[in-house]
């Protein structure tokens, strides 16, 4: 008896050793419309050596998903709910979170003893000091884009105060990787006795295709060389060799508007919107390196927890002649001069008028947004794995020992508040200053850090701008345009959707489809 007690005892003490005594710093870090494959930890030829250190020493979901557009996924990140159940239909860009509702894990965090820092993109009406960040920097509701041009741009806010652009030389992405350095600097001064929860959203690789010269320079021959064929087979390829997918999946196929890369007119143009696109993600890595070089300088980096995603897949916008993007901008015709805001764009920002400067306004287009989300089918906007399936690293030397793993066990953004709860020991509120939060959706990720199994979510759904989704199980459910019939995939064997199973499975629709429609009909979602 007294042999067991001391089995017992030991078993007890080796599983809480595996849980850090102290809460760990936390950051998120949030790339927009970065494509699953990009990051070269998840296939990609864009060299980005400190994310990739992340994952070398932590674990990557081959299963994680996202709301396939921006504001949706923000939403459902921040406050642990599906975004449908806070005021986004899931269907635009940007609709306002309905914080009667909900709370942000800003304000939990921040009442829970953590100091609360925010940086980048951001795209509520409130400014974050009103929903629980103790600093931030950046510009509010991210719609006017540019990365070199203040006349573009939002309005930027350091804390609750307009921010003044310097006179020369400001990057936007440099500019937000300077403040978290700053803030995290801050926060780990001795004199600080309290962890830290970062949220550094870029707005980078998102379009207008914005470099530096000498951060284009490197990736141009890369691309000159080879085109989105060539990559997307070689993407491919190194995804099977790293166990991200199995050998037996095909890449979906190349879609019918985007041509063999030999036969296009215009080779050197479409490889310097990779090249340029390449330096954007070069500018995320660099930017993550920064701020890993601050925690490791503190000493802090063996308990800081650090989840690096993508807010959706990559995007397909790219038109040789610039159209209204939606923004109250673009030519009224194909020979007027392109204005933003009163300055002056070269026209088209086409063939004639590589990407890059300030004064050029232009996306990579559908060929290498499919290069991006290797070996997925469809880009953002769409609920295909191409437009809804993130990277997700998590990086925590104190809980995660081994690293380079590979996790299968699907997860969702919804699941980010909750796990950043639960390694903080927070509490959700059922009341929080008046408001009396709805439970939290999302199911915390820690158990997968552990090398545990997490119970599933019984189902996810999505009202995507162009089409909706169901998944339960390894089962998907997903039609190619609001109202059509659905298609019917199982990711197990088929996860670049390729083979329509819907006719062979007719209950199986019906039964899953019909639990999409009392979903949509509980949160207002119409088909």
């Amino acid at each position: 008896m007294m042999q067991k007690h001391v089995i017992c005892a030991a078993l007890v003490l080796a599983a809480a050793s595996t849980t850090p005594a102290s809460p760990p710093n936390i950051i998120v870090v949030l790339a927009d419309d970065l494509g699953w494959s990009d990051i070269g930890c998840y296939g990609g030829e864009i060299p980005t050596p400190h994310i990739d250190k992340l994952a070398a020493g932590g674990l990557r979901f081959k299963q994680f998903y996202n709301n396939a557009v921006c504001g949706p996924t923000r939403a459902a990140l921040l406050t642990g709910l599906h975004c449908q159940q806070i005021g986004h239909s899931g269907a635009n860009w940007n609709e306002a979170t309905d914080f009667r509702k909900c709370v942000s894990v800003g304000e939990v965090l921040q009442t829970s003893g953590y100091r609360t820092l925010m940086v980048g993109k951001w795209q509520e009406r409130d400014l974050p000091a009103k929903r629980g960040f103790d600093r931030f920097f950046g510009p509010m509701c991210a719609g006017k884009i540019s990365y070199f041009n203040e006349v573009h741009l939002n309005p930027f806010y350091l804390d609750e105060a307009r921010w003044n652009f310097p006179d020369k030389d400001f990057s936007m992405t440099d500019a937000f990787t300077d403040h978290a350095v700053r803030f995290v600097e801050e926060a780990v001064k001795p004199s600080e006795k309290k962890p830290f929860f970062l949220y550094l959203a870029y707005v980078a690789p998102h379009w207008p295709l914005h470099a530096k010269e000498e951060e284009i320079t490197p990736h141009r021959k890369r691309y000159r060389d080879h085109g989105w064929d060539y990559w997307r087979e070689q993407r491919h390829k190194r995804q099977g060799e790293m166990g991200l997918v199995p050998g037996e999946w095909k890449p979906s196929p190349r879609p019918a508007s985007v041509h063999e890369w030999k036969s296009d007119k215009f080779l050197e143009w479409q490889a310097e919107r990779m090249a340029v696109y390449a330096a954007q993600v070069t500018s995320i890595d660099r930017g993550v390196g920064q701020v890993m070089e601050a925690v490791r300088k503190a000493g802090v980096a063996d308990n800081t927890l650090v989840l690096f995603l993508s807010d959706n897949g990559a995007a397909p916008n790219g038109e040789v002649i610039p159209t209204d993007l939606g923004f109250g901008f673009g030519p009224k015709a194909k020979n007027d001069v392109w204005r933003l805001d009163g300055v002056a764009i070269k026209p088209g920002s086409g063939p004639k008028n590589l990407p890059g400067p300030a004064d050029t306004f232009a996306a990579y287009g559908l060929g290498w947004a499919t290069t991006s989300n290797t070996p997925f089918r469809s880009t953002k906007m769409y609920a295909y794995e191409g437009g809804i399936r993130t990277p997700l690293i998590a990086c925590w030397p104190a809980l995660i020992r081994k690293g380079g793993e590979l996790t299968n066990q699907p997860g969702h953004v919804v699941d980010i508040m909750a796990t950043c709860l639960d390694v903080a020991g927070a509490k959700y509120p059922t009341e929080f200053n008046s408001r009396q939060p709805l439970p939290m959706e999302g199911k915390s990720l820690k158990p997968i850090f552990r090398g545990e199994e997490r119970p599933p979510h019984e189902a996810l759904y999505w009202n995507a701008p162009n089409n909706q989704a169901i998944r339960m199980g390894d089962w998907k459910l997903v039609n190619a345009t609001r109202g059509k019939p659905w298609e019917l995939y199982d990711l197990n064997t088929d996860g670049t959707e390729t083979t329509d199973l819907a006719e062979k499975h007719p209950e199986r629709v019906k039964e899953m489809s019909a639990k999409w429609l009392t979903w949509a009909k509980k949160y207002g979602v119409e088909r």
